[in-house]
């Protein structure tokens, strides 16, 4: 008994020391390798000269020279050739390459048109030269009272002319007295 009461006490002992494990090392924190650190920017998206939008950030790190910048809270709003509004994005994050004249967006990205339809999606690319948004990623569309879903598409920023590419469905609402008999 007294041997029992000796290997509990021990036990016990043991159990209650504390151990504590090494910190965990994560990724250099963008700030510690940024050019350059902006906040609360608003910066035009021309091509060839002509206003193709307006690019808003919270806040903007620089990268490469100037050419790479990693945004939070990125905005956008989009013009046609002669000016007029085409469509907004929001996201949580993104990325404007100067070199490649794209924009990406990352995490809850919502790109709304003119015409209040909303696309929203993961991850999406604005190409500059193309004007055209595409993805990858699942997608959800909404237009009126229809919702199309699949995943990887390539449309205007105005979301016009849209095509979805793979796994693509949806729903809408039908009008019972508006079908045919057979």
């Amino acid at each position: 008994m007294r041997s029992f009461a000796i290997v509990v006490a021990c036990v016990s002992l043991l159990a209650c020391r504390k151990t504590t494990k090494p910190p965990v090392v994560g990724e250099a924190a963008l700030a510690d390798s940024a050019d350059q650190i902006l906040f609360d920017v608003r910066s035009p998206i021309t091509n060839s000269g002509v206003k193709r939008g307006e690019m808003f950030a919270d806040t903007i790190f620089v990268f490469r020279d100037q050419t790479l910048f990693v945004m939070r809270r990125v905005r956008a709003n989009f013009n046609s050739e002669l000016g007029a509004p085409n469509g907004t994005l929001r996201g949580d994050r993104g990325t404007y390459d100067l070199r490649t004249q794209t924009l990406e967006g990352y995490g809850n990205v919502v790109v709304t048109s003119t015409k209040g339809e909303r696309l929203s999606s993961n991850h999406l690319k604005y190409n500059q030269a193309l004007n055209e948004i595409a993805s990858d990623s699942a997608y959800t569309l909404v237009r009126n009272n229809e919702t199309q879903r699949g995943i990887g598409f390539r449309s205007d920023p105005n979301l016009n002319v849209f095509r979805c590419l793979r796994s693509c469905g949806g729903s809408a609402p039908v009008p019972l007295g508006g079908l045919p008999r057979r």
